[in-house]
């Protein structure tokens, strides 16, 4: 419900003008680049790595991942637009899995130390492979090029969520001091992510919009939300991951579309209708799905 709240709040302020298309694309930005890696880098900065790492966790979301793009392409052989095909993958297996696996984990647990880790094993993962989709499904068919991988690996170095999780991990490694005072005005930084995150991702549904495509819509929707948690979040549970990490599979797996594939998809050259209906429609049912996994966990005694 917090979740929920902090992104109708948004929404509702949009309405009402008091919060434009522009500042909440400045917010997704500003929330991107500076209070989500600081909040990374600060619980990654004051955790001991040693004993909480954990390389099968890592991997079991890195594989999972790309079994779960496997299988919307797979699907995807069934549009037969194949200029849709690259949206319809993307849309269908890239989460919110950032700011939401942050923001759902923290309201739980206090702490979200396994998020990070299910960062490393998804999101460098979620960019290339969204690269490569989008660009064999083009419009004009540019296809991979070298600019193209350029750019992607470009990207990827430069992202600052991955900066932040590579220097939180190095400074915890490398056990260095984090004096108080900065440690406090790090955690008041961080604190902003979440809810300025959720209110720019409220404030950035527009229900309108989701009426185009909406058949390819709502199947990429239901793999997001319901299709790939029904296949993987079981596996999951059967190789013992539980409480923590188990959270952060389910929000990997089945949170809402990311915001930034639409602009992915705009930038290499697709028309983005697609994608955009697709955040509408994952943004707004999210809220519903993942609290049926959450209370689905929560019954069985898994978290």
């Amino acid at each position: 419900m917090p979740v929920f709240l902090l992104m109708v709040t948004g929404w509702f302020l949009h309405q009402v003008g008091w919060i434009s298309d522009d500042f909440a694309k400045a917010m997704n930005s500003f929330v991107f680049r500076v209070p989500l890696p600081v909040l990374l880098f600060n619980q990654l900065a004051t955790t001991d790595f040693v004993s909480t790492w954990d390389t099968g966790f890592v991997l079991f979301c890195f594989v999972v991942t790309l079994l779960s793009i496997a299988l919307v392409s797979l699907c995807s052989l069934l549009i037969k637009d194949p200029a849709v095909r690259g949206e319809f993958v993307q849309s269908s297996y890239r989460s919110s899995a950032a700011l939401l696996g942050i923001a759902y984990i923290t309201n739980i647990y206090g702490r979200a130390t396994m998020a990070p880790m299910m960062i490393i094993g998804a999101v460098p993962l979620y960019n290339v492979m969204a690269v490569i989709v989008l660009s064999l499904s083009t419009p004009d068919t540019q296809g991979l090029s070298g600019p193209v991988i350029s750019r992607t690996l470009k990207g990827i170095v430069t992202n600052p969520i991955i900066i932040g999780i590579v220097l939180g991990f190095g400074w915890s490694i490398l056990k260095l001091p984090l004096p108080e005072v900065f440690a406090d005005a790090l955690s008041s930084i961080g604190s902003m992510s979440t809810p300025m995150g959720l209110m720019a991702m409220g404030a950035s549904v527009d229900i309108k919009s989701a009426m185009g495509s909406l058949k390819p819509a709502l199947a990429a929707s239901f793999f997001k939300l319901i299709g790939l948690e029904a296949i993987f979040l079981p596996v999951a549970v059967a190789l013992g991951f539980r409480t923590e990490k188990l959270i952060a599979i389910a929000i990997m797996l089945g949170s809402a579309t990311t915001v930034s594939s639409f602009v992915m998809a705009r930038n290499m050259h697709h028309e983005g209708t697609l994608t955009s209906n697709t955040v509408v429609i994952t943004t707004v049912m999210a809220t519903f799905t993942l609290t049926f996994w959450i209370w689905l966990m929560r019954v069985h005694g898994w978290i």
